[in-house]
Parts: C-alpha cells; sequence; structure tokens
C-alpha cells in the first residue's frame, strides 16, 4: 500500500517558463508537506533530468518559446519505457487537454491555477503513479487496483444535475458582481482619453479595471486578474476593487497602496487564491509610475519615433507572500504616445485551429494603428479578435486598456 509518507517524499519536478508559475507552484507545493521539489524554467533540460532522478511527477506547461510541452513528452516516452508518463500538463486551452491525454499524459490542470485542484490533482497523480511501480515490480494484482483508481477518479468529476443546475446559478450571480466591478463609463483626465474592453467568459475568470483621482491631482489606473472562477473569483475581485479604492483615496506612493493590499489579502483570502495587476499613476504632464505584480508586460508606443517599448512586470503575485515589498518604476508618456494594459486573456485568445492571437499580433497591431490614436487602435483590436477567434469559445476574459497622451 501507498503511505501518506510515500507521496509527500515522491520527488516533483515542476516545468514553466514564468517564473511567477514556478514559484507559486513550488510555494504551494511545500506548504502541502511535499519534501522533494525540483524545477526549470528549460524545456529542454526536462528530459535530462528526468533520466537521472525518475520523477514521480512531472508538472509540464504546454506553452513554452523553443520547445512545446508535447515535444518535450515525445523524448520522455524514450525514457519510460513502460509507456507510462508520470505527467501533469499545464494548459489555459480545452482543445489541449485531449491532445495531451493522446500523447500519454495523465491527467491536466487548467491555467489560471485553481491551486486546491492542483494539490488535489498532485496527489490523485502520485498515489496513482506510486502504486504503478509497485505493480510493476510485484503482481499483476495491483495493475486492476490503478485501473480502478483511474476509474474511479473519472467518476468523481462527473457533476449530479442538481449541482449543475446550482453551478448554472452561481455562474449568473457572479457575472453579475463582475460587472458591477466595472466602470460604467470612461473617465476624463487633462489630457489623456482613455479606451477599455472586457469580454467576460461565462466562467467567469474575474478580471477587472479601474480609475481613480488621487489627492495629488494625479490619477490611477489598474487592471487586475483574480485567480479562479465562478463566485469566489467575484467576490475576491470586490474585496481587491475596495481595497484598492480606500488606499487610493489615502495614499499617493504605489509602493505603499501595493504593499497593504498585499497584506490585505494574505489575512482575509483563502491559500489557494491570488491576484495579478498592473497598477500606474499618472499626472497631466505625463510623469508617471506603475507596478506590474505577476502580470503581462504592458507597452508604451512612441509617437516621435514609432518604437515600442516594454514596461515589465517585475513582482510576485498578491496574495501569497506577507512582508514580500513592491517597489514602484518611473515612465513617461509625451505628446501621442499611448500605453497598452491588457490580460492574459488577449494574448491566449484562440481560434478553432488552436492557434493563439499571441504577442507578435498585438504588438503588430500597435506598430499599425497607434500612429492613428487610440480610437483607431482599439477598433482595430476589436476587429483582429472578432475575426481570429471566429465565434471559438474563450477559457478566460479577454480585457485591454488604452491610454492615450493627447496634449
Amino acid at each position: 500500500m501507498v503511505s501518506a509518507s510515500d507521496i509527500l517524499n515522491a520527488s516533483i519536478l515542476v516545468v514553466d517558463d514564468q517564473a511567477a508559475n514556478v514559484s507559486l507552484l513550488e510555494h504551494t507545493l511545500r506548504g502541502a508537506g511535499y519534501t522533494s521539489i525540483a524545477s526549470t524554467r528549460n524545456p529542454y533540460e526536462v528530459c535530462e533530468l528526468h533520466r537521472t532522478h525518475r520523477f514521480g511527477l512531472i508538472l509540464l506547461d504546454l506553452q513554452m518559446p523553443g520547445m512545446d510541452g508535447f515535444q518535450v513528452m515525445e523524448g520522455l516516452r524514450d525514457i519510460d519505457k513502460d509507456d507510462y508518463l508520470p505527467v501533469l500538463v499545464l494548459t489555459a486551452q480545452p482543445g489541449h487537454k485531449l491532445r495531451a491525454l493522446q500523447a500519454g499524459a495523465k491527467d491536466f490542470v487548467s491555467k489560471p491555477f485553481d491551486l486546491a485542484e492542483v494539490l488535489t490533482r498532485v496527489r490523485n497523480m502520485l498515489e496513482v503513479r506510486l502504486l504503478h511501480v509497485e505493480a510493476r515490480n510485484h503482481s499483476t494484482a495491483l495493475e486492476q487496483t490503478i485501473l480502478e483508481l483511474e476509474s474511479s477518479r473519472e467518476v468523481i468529476r462527473l457533476k449530479t444535475l442538481q449541482e449543475r443546475q446550482q453551478r448554472e446559478k452561481e455562474l449568473v450571480l457572479a457575472q453579475r458582481t463582475q460587472e458591477s466591478l466595472l466602470p460604467r463609463c470612461m473617465p476624463e483626465f487633462e489630457n489623456f482619453r482613455i479606451h477599455a474592453f472586457n469580454s467576460p467568459t461565462r466562467y467567469v475568470g474575474g478580471d477587472f479595471y479601474d480609475f481613480q483621482q488621487m489627492p495629488s491631482g494625479k490619477w490611477a489606473g489598474v487592471l487586475a486578474d483574480v485567480s479562479g472562477k465562478g463566485m469566489f473569483a467575484a467576490l475576491l475581485s470586490s474585496m481587491v476593487l475596495g481595497a484598492l479604492s480606500m488606499e487610493c483615496r489615502s495614499r499617493t506612493c504605489l509602493q505603499e497602496i501595493v504593499n497593504r493590499v498585499n497584506t490585505l489579502l494574505c489575512e482575509k483570502s483563502l491559500p489557494s487564491q491570488f491576484v495579478t495587476l498592473f497598477l500606474f499613476l499618472l499626472g497631466p504632464d505625463g510623469i508617471g509610475q506603475f507596478i506590474g505584480a505577476g502580470h503581462n508586460p504592458a507597452y508604451v508606443f512612441r509617437s516621435a519615433t514609432g518604437t515600442i517599448e516594454e514596461l515589465p512586470s517585475e513582482s510576485c503575485f498578491l496574495g501569497v507572500f506577507e512582508g514580500v515589498s513592491y517597489p514602484s518604476r518611473a515612465f513617461r508618456l509625451d505628446k501621442g504616445d499611448i500605453l497598452v494594459v491588457y490580460s492574459d486573456g488577449l494574448m491566449d485568445a484562440q481560434n478553432d485551429h488552436e492557434e493563439f492571437f499571441g504577442a507578435e499580433r498585438v504588438l503588430q497591431i500597435i506598430r499599425d494603428e497607434a500612429p492613428a490614436g487610440g480610437d483607431a487602435l482599439q477598433e482595430t483590436f476589436l476587429n483582429a479578435i472578432e475575426a481570429f477567434t471566429g465565434g471559438t469559445p474563450q477559457t478566460d476574459d479577454i480585457t485591454f486598456l488604452v491610454v492615450e497622451k493627447y496634449q
């Protein structure tokens, strides 16, 4: 039999090109008691690491530069000759799940992460993996036990009709809650024009944006993405928005604002919940600051040169590590410059061929349309997204802000 200590002592490899995701998964697994955790952001290292250490479980991101998760699994099959890949794939795309299972993966976890689900699937995978090893080494009787356990996992996933109906009611309420968080009209700030777009999925992913006039005469803008889906995500979004609004009314230092919101989330949110955000502060003269916390980088189009600058996200998620500091960085918008802030749902938008909208399309649209101004840029973004997705259902909210300095 497999004991709890066997599961907690099993070796785990985390593979993701995003440092924030690696840090989050390692922190979560160690917090649950797992003792042997390794990680790499380089997909080319995975096969050699597994050949040396024979991991009990590999958490594998599917979308990585240079070498994707499907190519990694091809290499792993040459190592695990018994045709059992100990792989739990990480993906934001529903279409990739079946393909990953056909490629040999044993289970999957959807992005953005539900950390409670991650821990449940990791434990189930390790239990099945360890039982498989015992069966291979000792008896054929345990092989039947593995099949029964895997069948049981599928049965557990099924929902009763009553549960599905209740879930639909919760989704409707969560959608209404999320919609109430967004500004009903765009604010008017001196020398700036603001455009915003939000297309929520039926699963309610927790994106929101807001703008606040500061006591100093400057103004703040934020785009945030809350982990999880449904009512829990909507309620956490409400708490974050309320905390940001209160802090912005009483403080002018971005670092202090985000530090205090992070402390609140660490104290009040569930261990499996976290938030990414891009928060910026601007004055009428275009001089400002920003903080990126586990979020996608923002882009600034420079009207004078036609170039695009990246504003990187250099801090970790909110609500995970108490006592972490979130330093701000300076930036400036001159006349004609445009700031573009977006959620990961824009990059990860997918068409019926399982292709991603991706960063290159976003950057090309900015290069081509930003010289014509914020109105043209927003309209082109909307048309491009609609043409690319072609009505394909998306798994994450698509949200973006366009901030143009016209004077």
